[in-house]
């Protein structure tokens, strides 16, 4: 019977006109019910069914939303209309429509995190297409080179080992590693007459005195320690006394303190650098002719002059070393070019000052009675080895092989730049006219009056470029404090290809401010220079006995030992040396390394003791709890993604802070947490995630493997992960009605969590370790938040504040001391204000449930024992729920 009617529905399939059919509607199928029992098909589909008149023709249409419609029913009336009128489930289904339309709509008005569907920008291709280029080109010339026979396969050797040499970075290490010491010659040959009394006070003694401790002094101080040995020490590249600790930090815990001093006296002496540097070249503009009155009418002009070019030598440091050191690579190159030169100019008048090359000299010089400065003439020939720090702190800026390639011209320079000073001194020592002149730099004074004015431009472009030198030296120092946790987590760039061109905001904007402060107490570069060396000798004495100590367990223990006593011996005389300026302003240097000691030390022991109380949680411990709180529909929802970050790295266990976080006070339910860390890589355009879930659908455990070069935009790089992950099914669908602040409307809401620790006032800890504690948190406040770094500061975080949970003391019990009338309540009798728990059957819901699964299992809806149901405060709709997701559990389990 069903068969017939179907071949006749299907001979007749009628067509009424002015009734509108969809092309996707399909016909009817074999078993499908009659027109009048027909169910509403899909949206936006108008079905014609067959029926014996075909006059009568009535259309259906399908509700969108398919929900408890029914077919609407021709009424007599309306058969006489053109127009049928709408059902109530067509009107139903039209106000969906437009609701939903301006729902979507809404989300449009701002714009979601995303991330494109390439893994590098332009910008990075090409970056990459011409490194790559470089590389092979490079390849092609050792391949060339290689065939040539003996030296071509040496050179070959060379360019592909960690001493490889090119010459654009051999030129950017002439602009950022010799700055300091390229400045040297302005203020070590006047330093030295003013303590001699005077250039009428300088014989030939004296001057073949202080060349041969100058030449010995570069010699074995820059040449042979830092160039020919500290040098060939690197951590993966990096130079510097904390990368040097690192590599000998296991040989005893002692070794931290030598480390921290040497480090903090280092950071010390780039603040006073820049100010020292570019005062005395600024200052050289008073010896020229036609500005002599103008200085005299105006004496703050040479500071106003310093001032402005320190704020525009620090604003352009986020540009980065490499297109910096280019340029002053280009002008130290003929900086040092004129030293030589302007040198051998005037040792064409008396080459035999190059006696001095012979070390009795010196030694005689030093202890001999002529000697009016004493032992503090060693403070002065310091100054001629002051940038030789730099140079080993910036080694992961250009590389050790175009250091080696360029050292031999600079010392050649400086040594002829020296030894003509010395020269001009001799042949000037009686002549009345320099005698009486108020300040004299034999620098400038041994130059002609036109070579004078080339010679200022290039002197004030070597002082920027000397302070280049140490501020570059001062982020690779605050860096490797930061790996060390000497120092808190600071916000870094790198602005060119390599990572050890890097560039901290907060570390240059501290020193550009300490560097004016130090110019306006000491005013001019004479009270500076009275500060200057002594914190840097402080750091070269700890770099010997860091040196010595690698040495020693080197197993080359006799050199270790004859490097330790020689070269402790002569930089101690220029620590006792340079003590003699401790009143005269060297208070300041060792005030300013006190302070930076002071942060490092207690970092370092706030640091262990956060350590000591972290603890992780096994899936096995944490797992039950959260699966509990997850399936709780008493508690309403936080937010639907809770996303912690976090500075632990462990990936297969929990940290208990992000525990505690969740269920401290008012638990944090979420339909999923997340627990986020960030890695920064040595590659440049790295971008990877891993993804942890425990086996659950609502706890994931995500690192992210960043380049250093790669904006680290935290919430972009979530969307992705959340929506890769429901793609995947690994995350349940968040379908979000509501507009959000991030326009996501396939992902919840996401609420960002960071946690910072507080010490109780009950904790057992020490008061210094109470100190430690305390500094660190200030530190912290005053260093920035990962909240801008990460990009999180639109998204409204929450930042919270828990307990360090260090062993704590027991207050003693309180006695109490009101009388109580009638009888003291049990402790054992419950709080009648306590939420009851759902799955308790004894009162409240628990109880409610059981009744309502008691009347659906009794006959006639009845419940199964007599007794009446109890109060409770839960609804007959709570009870329906859990009875339920109970039901749904058992047969689960079954």
């Amino acid at each position: 019977m069903a068969e017939s009617n179907e071949q006749a529905a299907r001979a007749q399939k009628p067509q009424a006109k002015g009734t509108a059919t969809n092309q996707n509607a399909r016909p009817a199928t074999k078993g499908q019910p009659k027109a009048r029992n027909t169910k509403p098909a899909q949206a936006n589909t108008t079905q014609v069914k067959p029926v014996a008149n075909q006059s009568e023709v009535k259309p259906t249409q399908s509700n969108t939303t398919q929900s408890n419609t029914t077919r609407a029913k021709a009424d007599p009336k309306a058969t006489a209309k053109q127009q049928p009128a709408k059902t109530a489930a067509e009107q139903t289904a039209k106000a969906l429509k437009q609701e939903e339309a301006a729902l979507l709509r809404a989300d449009t008005y701002t714009n979601a995190p995303k991330v494109s569907r390439r893994t590098l920008t332009k910008e990075e291709r090409e970056a990459i297409a011409k490194q790559r280029e470089e590389e092979n080109k490079e390849a092609e010339k050792l391949a060339s080179t290689a065939a040539r026979g003996r030296i071509g396969r040496w050179w070959a050797r060379l360019q592909s080992g960690p001493n490889k040499i090119t010459l654009s970075m051999a030129i950017v290490a002439l602009g950022v590693v010799y700055g300091d010491i390229g400045t040297s010659p302005l203020y070590t040959a006047q330093t030295f007459l003013s303590g001699q009394g005077g250039l009428g006070s300088a014989d030939r003694e004296a001057v073949l005195g202080m060349l041969s401790l100058v030449f010995w002094s570069i010699t074995l101080i820059t040449t042979v320690k830092y160039v020919l040995i500290a040098m060939r020490i690197d951590n993966n590249g990096e130079g510097g006394i904390f990368a040097l600790y690192s590599l000998i930090r296991r040989r005893g815990a002692w070794l931290a303190i030598p480390a921290m001093v040497g480090g903090a006296a280092f950071l010390a002496d780039s603040v006073l650098t820049p100010a020292v540097s570019i005062s005395s070249a600024v200052e050289g503009l008073q010896t020229l002719p036609p500005l002599e009155h103008v200085f005299e009418e105006n004496p703050s002009l040479t500071l106003m002059i310093t001032v402005v070019i320190i704020v525009v030598l620090f604003s352009v440091q986020s540009r980065g070393t490499e297109s910096i050191g280019r340029v002053f690579g280009s002008i130290v190159l003929i900086w040092f070019t004129f030293l030589a030169v302007v040198g051998l100019v005037n040792l064409s008048n008396d080459w035999t000052v190059f006696e001095a090359l012979n070390p009795i000299y010196g030694v005689k010089f030093l202890f001999s009675p002529h000697n009016a400065a004493g032992i503090a003439l060693m403070g002065t020939v310091f100054l001629s080895t002051t940038g030789a720090e730099a140079l080993y702190s910036d080694m992961g800026h250009v590389g050790r092989g175009n250091i080696y390639f360029t050292w031999p011209f600079i010392k050649v320079a400086l040594v002829c730049n020296y030894f003509g000073q010395g020269a001009w001194i001799l042949a000037n020592s009686r002549n009345p006219e320099y005698n009486t002149m108020k300040t004299l730099n034999p620098f400038f004074q041994m130059m002609t009056p036109n070579v004078r004015y080339v010679a200022v431009v290039l002197s004030v472009t070597a002082g920027v470029i000397a302070s280049q030198a140490l501020i570059t030296g001062a982020f690779t120092m605050v860096s490797e404090a930061t790996r060390l946790n000497w120092m808190p987590h600071l916000q870094v760039r790198y602005p060119a290809r390599t990572r050890g061109q890097l560039y901290i905001p907060v570390v240059n904007g501290v020193l550009c401010v300490s560097t004016l402060i130090v110019l306006g107490i000491f005013k001019d570069s004479e009270h500076i220079s009275a500060a200057y060396g002594l914190a840097l000798t402080i750091t070269m004495i700890t770099t010997t006995v860091l040196l010595a100590v690698y040495l020693w367990y080197s197993g080359r223990r006799i050199g270790a030992v004859i490097f330790t006593v020689v070269f402790l011996a002569i930089q101690i005389m220029f620590f006792v040396a340079s003590m003699a300026k401790f009143l005269h302003g060297g208070w300041f240097t060792m005030l300013l390394t006190l302070a930076i000691l002071f942060v490092m030390y207690t970092w370092n022991e706030g640091t262990k003791l956060e350590r000591a109380q972290r603890r992780h949680m096994r899936p096995v411990d944490f797992l039950p709890a959260l699966d509990k709180l997850h399936s709780d529909f008493r508690i309403p929802y936080f937010a639907d993604n809770i996303v912690y970050l976090t500075s632990d790295s462990e990936t297969k266990r929990l940290d208990t802070d992000i525990f505690f976080s969740i269920f401290a006070d008012h638990p944090k339910r979420a339909r999923a947490w997340w627990a986020v860390s960030v890695e920064t890589t040595d590659e440049p355009f790295t971008r990877e995630y891993s993804v942890e879930n425990f086996g659950t659908s609502y706890l994931y455990r995500v690192r992210f493997r960043l380049g250093f070069k790669v904006s680290q935009s935290i919430p972009a790089y979530i969307h992705q992960i959340m929506h890769d992950l429901s793609k995947t099914g690994e995350l349940p669908k968040q379908r979000s009605l509501y507009p959000k602040v991030d326009a996501d409307p396939d992902i919840g809401t996401i609420r960002y969590v960071l946690i910072h620790k507080a010490l109780m006032p009950e904790s057992k800890v020490s008061s210094r370790g109470a100190l430690s504690l305390q500094a660190k948190y200030a530190i912290r406040h005053m260093a920035g938040s990962p909240v801008k770094w990460f990009g999180l500061a639109p998204y409204n975080p929450l930042v919270e504040v828990q307990p360090l949970f260090v062993s704590t003391r027991r207050p003693p019990r309180l006695k109490r001391t009101d009388f109580v009338r009638g009888p003291v309540p049990s402790r054992r009798k419950a709080d009648p204000a306590a939420v009851p728990d759902p799955l308790d059957t004894t009162n409240g819901l628990g109880e409610l449930v059981k009744a309502v699964e008691s009347e659906a299992s009794a006959p006639g809806g009845r419940p199964a024992s007599g007794k009446p149901r109890g109060k409770s405060d839960f609804t007959r709709a709570d009870a329906d729920t859990v009875a339920r997701m109970a039901r749904a559990s058992r047969q689960k389990s079954e």
